[in-house]
């Protein structure tokens, strides 16, 4: 066999990832937030983008600013020569001037009714008294606005006051920033001596001084520590109540008889004693807590429609408006005569026009998801989690005409604000779990609200096992496993039936 070369010819396709098609699959999974800062990026680099800003009104009212005329602004200018300033009288204030006001108009803080003038009605503030300057009056509105102390304000102005050597106020202050958000101490006393060039012995003298300040409970090292400083507060640390604290793994599993056998005490007194425990603050730092959560900001908007059915629309404050300059671009383009920037500015047109495109596909995308959701899950919307269908990404493919990819990119950190919550879009895709009657599937989801349900619905003593579960779910046709019971219970953290008992036996 002789080698030799030859030159063919062959045909065939390829699916090829362009870097603008990259993009907008790039834009199609990001989040509002996301999205947001991509589009703010893109604004900055590329000159043929502009913010849109919606109309702009001219917020200027007529008349105001006019431009003096001519004859004025000479007129003004001849009055201002015939005035001699260097020959200027000295002013004289009357007597009655001299405070500034009017005789009768001054403040006697005399309340009869033989001043002059009309007299002021103070309606409801008249037995108030204080806080205004005047008798009868309302107090100012600087006086009334309230003040937010953070924890770190409220233990250094008790520092002042227990401690009263400096370099104590020092190492007590130092403490305070190694607190964490719930006031317990962390980090090693060691390392503080280190940083301060100090002793560990006075550290930790200063650090008792520290633990007796308020709230109770702050500056402890751990669970049983801030415990044991609330009750030496409260004077209730005796030994029973050591013994408990030192066996607080016995009272999580709600083993009381031998934590009574423990404590040296009967039943009475340990369900005084645990009330009190539940009665303290594990977390002494979170009443100074004024952080604000941020709620979800949805992409979807749903509200029913006065005659029936839902409406959908896209969250228009989460959508980035931009625009390409076109007028900005023909003068920019017929400006230039270089070849590489005639290149730069057309390649940056062709990114700007791209990027608007790839935004009202990726908006349009959204809203044709959204709405088959609502279509197929439009008895959970009505009725409840109960009536949730099993559903997946095929099923909604299937109707929109895309591929589930497409699909699961759009209800990837999306969420949706309906009449029963703001729920993310991937929460209406769940698995299903067969019928024992051969009629619809059930979803997950529901099944695992049915057995929260049933739980809750328990009495004391007859508490529901794993198994009584699933003879109770299959009577009402729902073919589950055992083991499907058990993690359904474990994912919604609820207790086994063992601790459950236990837990309702226990006094409250």
């Amino acid at each position: 066999m002789v080698l030799s070369p030859r030159l063919d010819q062959r045909q065939s396709q390829s699916l090829v990832m362009t870097p603008q098609l990259q993009q907008a699959i790039k834009l199609l999974q990001m989040s509002n937030i996301e999205l947001s800062e991509f589009v703010e990026t893109e604004l900055e680099q590329n000159p043929m983008l502009e913010r849109d800003e919606g109309d702009r009104r001219d917020d200027r009212i007529d008349g105001d600013d006019d431009p003096p005329s001519e004859d004025s602004a000479a007129t003004e200018t001849a009055a201002l020569e015939d005035i001699d300033f260097s020959t200027a009288e000295p002013a004289e204030i009357p007597e009655s001037k001299a405070l500034d006001a009017e005789l009768d108009n001054t403040y006697t803080n005399d309340s009869g009714s033989d001043v002059d003038g009309p007299a002021f009605d103070a309606g409801p503030y008249k037995e108030t008294g204080g806080g205004g300057g005047f008798d009868g009056l309302p107090p100012d509105l600087e006086q009334t606005l309230s003040e937010q102390t953070s924890l770190r304000d409220h233990l250094m102005a008790q520092i002042g006051m227990e401690i009263e050597h400096p370099v104590d106020r020092i190492i007590g202050s130092h403490l305070i920033d190694l607190l964490d958000d719930a006031g317990y101490l962390r980090g090693e006393l060691s390392d503080v001596s280190e940083i301060l060039g100090c002793d560990v012995a006075r550290v930790e003298a200063t650090l008792k001084v520290m633990q007796r300040l308020d709230p109770p409970g702050i500056f402890a090292r751990d669970l049983k520590q801030c415990l044991r400083l609330q009750l030496e507060d409260l004077n209730r640390y005796d030994p029973c109540m050591q013994a408990l604290l030192d066996n607080l793994e016995i009272l999580a599993s709600r083993n009381l008889s031998e934590l009574a056998r423990i404590c040296q005490v009967d039943a009475d007194d340990l369900a005084e004693m645990i009330q009190e425990v539940k009665a303290l603050n594990p977390k002494p730092a979170t009443a100074f807590d004024h952080t604000v959560s941020q709620p979800i900001t949805p992409d979807v908007l749903m509200r029913a429609k006065p005659g029936g059915g839902w409406l959908i629309e896209l969250n228009s404050e989460t959508l980035p408006r931009v625009l390409i300059n076109n007028h900005y671009h023909s003068e920019i383009l017929g400006k230039t005569k270089d070849r590489q920037d005639k290149s730069y500015i057309t390649e940056q047109f062709q990114s700007a026009n791209w990027l608007v495109k790839s935004l009202h596909q990726r908006a349009t995308t959204i809203l044709k998801v959204a709405t088959e959701l609502v279509a197929q899950q439009d008895m959970f919307f009505r009725l409840g989690v109960q009536h949730l269908k099993p559903l997946v990404l095929r099923d909604i493919a299937e109707v929109i005409e895309m591929h589930e990819s497409t699909v699961s990119r759009v209800t990837s950190n999306k969420y949706m604000a309906t009449p029963r919550g703001i729920f993310e879009l991937k929460y209406f895709f769940t698995s299903s779990i067969g019928s024992t009657h051969g009629g619809d599937a059930h979803s997950a989801e529901a099944v695992r609200y049915r057995i929260k349900a049933l739980i809750d619905g328990e009495l004391p003593k007859k508490i529901l096992s794993d198994d009584k579960l699933v003879v109770l779910l299959k009577s009402e046709g729902m073919d589950i496993a055992r083991r499907t019971v058990a993690k359904y219970r474990e994912s919604m953290r609820i207790p086994s039936s063992v601790q459950r008992r236990r837990d309702k036996a226990a006094p409250r």
